[in-house]
């Protein structure tokens, strides 16, 4: 039994799978520019994603801002306040304005039903969060959507591998933006993509990710630099090899914890969507008072034990000093959210975290009550 346990840690596939890709690079000396594994695993995903445009990004957030500059947004784009700050800043850093809108009790994402309340004549786009991989209501934010003539983009950073009613959740939306970040399900070290829908918009995404560079000798629009190197892009073929094992190992320390915490009064665990084949990418518990110790004393005694939980989501993104002054960020406009983020607490889930130890984490959690 280890010392420490972490909320998280990276999967690695063995070091010999990998030292013959690098000997490739080595050979070949191409390191970046969109190189012959880039090129290699953007068709990979495309089969996976089920999907016509995958983009490789540098990382998850420049793949969120590279998706909303392709999008040519304007005004207001109406998102989730119950998020990493990378959703938000993303939205603030392409100069327009978050319109915070709660999210529904059972999945934490944004409520559909609360979106067209919040629609003005500057509203340009929804960007909505599939929040720990659990699907949004995509049918009816793209109902919205098209209702009132907007963009949707998903920040999937969490939902690499997510089936929803038999189909890729990446492929919904006019964008889906991911997260290869080391603590995610699927990870290149570091590295994100953009998966789009419409053949114009992914030649902006591609543009926009090299510079804003469309030949040797043109340059029609502002960039920067997101391109994945050749290092990332190698290791996402390898990992994209062993990624069942990942989700079966996840699902496995996912079960257990259902099993033993599943019935505590005061603790509840966000249920598995319906038509969902999830990634198991979190394990996220929500602490009520009937629990009999507060979130906060919980994430005390498990630290105290040399466990490391997450308060995740927590602060709220429309508390931050940059977004409070916002009409939507006012917390009476957002109580499931604010709710959520003073009981949230994400315990320990990775495909190596022995049994052992996760019963460990459960007896703490059991003698806090």
């Amino acid at each position: 039994m280890s010392d420490t346990i972490y909320v998280t840690r990276p999967y690695l596939p063995p070091l010999a799978e990998f030292l013959p890709l690098l000997e490739q690079i080595w050979d070949s000396r191409v390191l970046t520019n969109k190189g012959p594994f880039h090129a290699q695993l953007e068709a990979r995903l495309c089969e996976y994603f089920e999907a016509e445009h995958v983009a490789l990004m540098t990382n998850g957030m420049l793949a969120l801002s590279v998706a909303i500059d392709a999008a040519a947004l304007s005004g207001e784009i109406i998102t989730t306040p119950y998020s990493f700050v990378a959703t938000t800043h993303s939205v603030k850093m392409g100069q327009l304005e978050p319109v915070f809108v709660d999210v529904r009790p059972g999945d934490l994402n944004i409520d559909p039903d609360l979106i067209e309340a919040a629609i003005t004549p500057r509203t340009s786009a929804i960007v909505a969060v599939h929040c720990y991989g659990n699907p949004c209501d995509v049918e009816a934010i793209q109902a919205i959507a098209t209702r009132h003539g907007l963009k949707v983009i998903y920040d999937a950073a969490h939902a690499f591998g997510v089936r929803y009613r038999a189909r890729s959740l990446l492929s919904y939306g006019d964008f889906s933006t991911l997260s290869f970040h080391a603590t995610k399900a699927f990870n290149t070290f570091e590295g994100g993509a953009v998966v789009v829908r419409d053949g114009d918009a992914n030649v902006a995404v591609d543009r926009f990710r090299n510079f804003g560079i469309a030949d040797e000798v043109t340059i029609p629009a502002v960039g920067t630099n997101a391109k994945m190197s050749e290092f990332n892009a190698a290791l996402g073929l390898l990992q994209l090899e062993h990624f069942e094992h990942v989700r079966s190992e996840r699902r496995r320390v996912d079960a257990l914890y259902r099993a033993e915490l599943g019935e505590l009064d005061g603790l509840d665990c966000l249920p598995i969507p319906a038509d969902t084949e999830p990634n198991f990418s979190y394990f996220p518990i929500l602490v009520g008072p009937e629990f009999g110790a507060s979130r906060d004393a919980l994430y005390e005694a498990l630290k105290q034990q040399g466990v490391n939980s997450r308060r995740y989501f927590y602060p709220l993104l429309s508390t931050l000093p940059m977004y409070r002054g916002l009409p939507s960020a006012q917390e009476e406009r957002l109580p499931v959210a604010t709710r959520a983020a003073q009981r949230v607490l994400c315990l320990p889930i990775y495909p190596e975290l022995s049994e052992g130890d996760q019963r460990r984490i459960i007896e703490t959690i059991k003698a806090a009550r």
